[in-house]
């Protein structure tokens, strides 16, 4: 990739997130060098494209025209590299988020056939929280995200469930047989909501010992007493520490949930997004396929 698509893309994540911090993080550059490419882009812009204040950054006017000249000259050069003329093949990087449960349970199937079919594609795989994926994908600072799918998907989404998995109540092998708490939950999504729904449904909810933000985390601390994790059964069957944790009984348990392969409907348009939806299937014949 050229300097100035470097620098460019830079700049748009800088747009997506407004924080050089979280940018420089994300993007594995120094906060120096970012700060001296929004300078650079400064300077032939001939304009200030960001205002840094006591309330964060900021896009000026300028900045916001020249957001839109960068997404169109990053699209035009992917549009170009798309065909590769030695090779007759697509090229170009895709950028995935994915848990790292995801990264070693589903992505090897689902990448396999892109894989096969466009070797020239290059995948930019990045992981992190299960919470944040959507608003990742949302953001623009990811072409695809596998990750739980909620109830109701954003318009501007398309999601091709990969499988389905059940959550189960975990405790460790020494501790509690029934699932009468306390209980270890991940900080926020969409095994915490689920969580909260079932302890309505039982009427009451039990006391939390501890709020981590992982499902790595979750069974961690539950393998250490302390207290019942609540996890998708497919990260427990990933995690090393399995073999120290129970799973309790308890029926009704929590409503399963469904993981997705989750793309903008608008980079459908764009050929090596297009590569993955029509290459990406169900890791289950059971699973469902929403268009």
């Amino acid at each position: 990739m050229s300097d100035e698509q470097t620098e460019l893309r830079l700049f748009l994540h800088l747009c997506h997130t407004l924080n050089f911090g979280r940018t420089s993080l994300d993007c594995h550059v120094s906060p120096s060098t970012l700060t001296r490419t929004v300078q650079r882009l400064e300077a032939r812009a001939g304009q200030r494209l960001l205002d840094r204040g006591p309330r964060g950054v900021a896009l000026t006017p300028a900045g916001q025209r020249f957001r839109a000249y960068a997404e169109e000259v990053t699209q035009a050069w992917q549009a170009f590299r798309a065909a590769d003329p030695a090779r007759g093949d697509l090229a170009g990087v895709l950028r995935i988020f994915a848990t790292v449960t995801a990264c070693q349970a589903l992505l090897p199937d689902l990448l396999a056939p892109l894989r096969a079919a466009h070797p020239l594609v290059h995948v930019d795989l990045r992981t992190g929280d299960a919470a944040a994926a959507l608003a990742r994908l949302d953001e623009g600072e990811v072409d695809a995200a596998v990750a739980g799918v909620p109830d109701r998907v954003p318009q501007s989404m398309l999601v091709r469930t990969v499988t389905s998995t059940d959550l189960v109540l975990v405790a460790a092998v020494d501790g509690p047989a029934a699932p009468d708490g306390p209980y270890v939950l991940p900080r926020r999504g969409l095994v915490r909501d689920a969580a909260e729904r079932w302890f309505r449904a039982r009427g009451a909810m039990p006391p939390v010992a501890a709020e981590p933000d992982g499902h790595e985390a979750v069974l961690t601390l539950a393998a250490l007493g302390y207290g019942i994790g609540i996890v998708p059964r497919l990260v427990l069957d990933t995690s090393a520490v399995a073999p120290r944790l129970q799973v309790l009984a308890a029926e009704p348990g929590p409503a399963a949930m469904r993981v997705g392969l989750c793309v903008r409907r608008e980079d459908l348009r764009r050929p090596v997004v297009a590569a993955l939806w029509g290459t990406a299937r169900p890791r289950h014949p059971t699973s469902t396929t929403l268009p």
